[in-house]
């Protein structure tokens, strides 16, 4: 069987005409693809710079927490190293707040002697420097106790509150 050239023609001017447009749908789908994955990329770069942001916040109140109870923690120091300073030359007293009791090794018949009121109880003079030692490691404690609460309710919530929320697309990337 012959073909008459005008089908011939008509076939060549066909396949002349499919072809090109196989090529042209295959490059949109492409691009189509391609402008999918730029959209996915792009969430996921908003979501990580969120979470860049959202970290340096963090990092930047838990420096400032840091820096707040170092600064009350070397207050207190200073305080307590110039009374150390005070007791030991002298310049100051630590007293102690004691009463004597009215009743017990202490005759309350009249006529009996009794020992006058020598004055205010004051620790042994061994004693001071373990007094001070206490005060320092209360204040460093009491700085600790408070820079972890801190620290619990400034950094730990906010970052438990963000999860899962931060890198909404970070994983739904497609595959190829």
């Amino acid at each position: 069987m012959t073909i008459s050239p005008f089908k011939a023609a008509l076939i060549a001017i066909l396949i002349t005409a499919l072809v090109p447009m196989y090529w042209f749908i295959r490059v949109v789908d492409q691009r189509d693809e391609a402008l999918e994955d730029v959209r996915g990329l792009n969430a996921e770069v908003v979501g990580l710079r969120q979470a860049a942001r959202i970290s340096g916040e963090m990092l930047a109140e838990r420096d400032a927490i840091d820096q707040r109870n170092t600064e009350e923690l070397t207050d207190a120091r200073t305080e307590n190293e110039r009374l150390r300073r005070a007791v030991g030359d002298g310049t100051g007293r630590l007293h102690v707040r004691a009463t004597c009791p009215a009743f017990g090794s202490v005759s309350a018949t009249p006529g009996t002697a009794r020992v006058a009121d020598a004055g205010t109880a004051e620790l042994a003079a061994d004693a001071r420097p373990d007094y001070f030692s206490l005060r320092d490691e209360l204040a460093l404690t009491r700085q600790m106790v408070l820079g972890l609460q801190q620290y619990a309710l400034g950094v730990c919530q906010r970052s438990s509150a963000h999860q899962g929320t931060t890198f909404p697309n970070l994983n739904e990337r497609k595959k190829p």
